[in-house]
């Protein structure tokens, strides 16, 4: 596990039992580079991430889908497809913003996951599955990081822990050029969080003039 995750006040039957970074290989699920997912915050009004003293981690949503949900069972695979490649998304966001000032932590080092919500596309009143779309997500979240209803789960258990399981909102109505839009705020060990802000700031994509002495130290 991670350096921050073992020195954490998690209790032994609640501890992650498995590599995160195993499972992410044996899911396909590409995690980029340095050079293509970190980036300066030059020109942005709002950013990827969030550190908090606390341990918190806030990641912006992203809408992900090339249609509106309506009550349609192909349309609702394909919200669900879509939540997936949002869960995805967010993997990859955190992955660099904990690891790209190596401060020595990573994805091992989450500690649990807070709260989910998921913003679904549909314009129809007569909407009503909403949560069934952002199960897409929620249950790739689950496969990567533990629960009973990921992949790796079996009769509702994982073995592996309950890390990836999370508070949820499902909402439906809004209007836009996609199918949903999932944000995300997760646990990581403060002691991480404290050295990821003495370091380089609370902000992902980084400062400018950070962002150029990380890159710098990465080359």
């Amino acid at each position: 596990m991670g350096r921050f995750y073992d020195a954490s006040i998690i209790p032994p039957e609640l501890r992650r039992t498995y590599d995160v970074y195993d499972r992410i290989r044996e899911l396909g699920l590409e995690l980029g580079s340095f050079d293509t997912d970190v980036r300066s915050l030059r020109g942005s009004n709002i950013c990827s991430a969030i550190f908090h003293e606390s341990g918190l981690v806030y990641l912006s949503g992203i809408g992900l889908g090339d249609h509106q949900m309506s009550e349609d069972p192909e349309r609702v695979a394909h919200g669900q497809q879509a939540g997936q490649r949002c869960a995805d998304w967010h993997v990859r966001t955190l992955h660099w913003a904990i690891t790209c000032g190596g401060e020595g932590g990573d994805l091992n080092d989450l500690l649990y996951t807070i709260k989910v919500l998921g913003m679904v596309v549909s314009t129809d009143v007569d909407f009503r599955s909403a949560p069934a779309v952002v199960n897409g997500y929620s249950l790739r979240w689950q496969s990567i990081f533990g629960g009973g209803a990921g992949h790796y789960a079996a009769d509702g258990l994982d073995a592996g822990g309950y890390a990836g399981v999370h508070a949820r909102s499902a909402i439906g109505g809004f209007t836009g050029r996609f199918s949903l839009e999932p944000e995300i705020i997760v646990a990581l060990p403060p002691e991480l969080n404290r050295a990821i802000i003495a370091n380089r700031g609370w902000v992902f994509p980084l400062i400018p003039s950070v962002y150029d002495r990380i890159a710098a130290a990465h080359a």
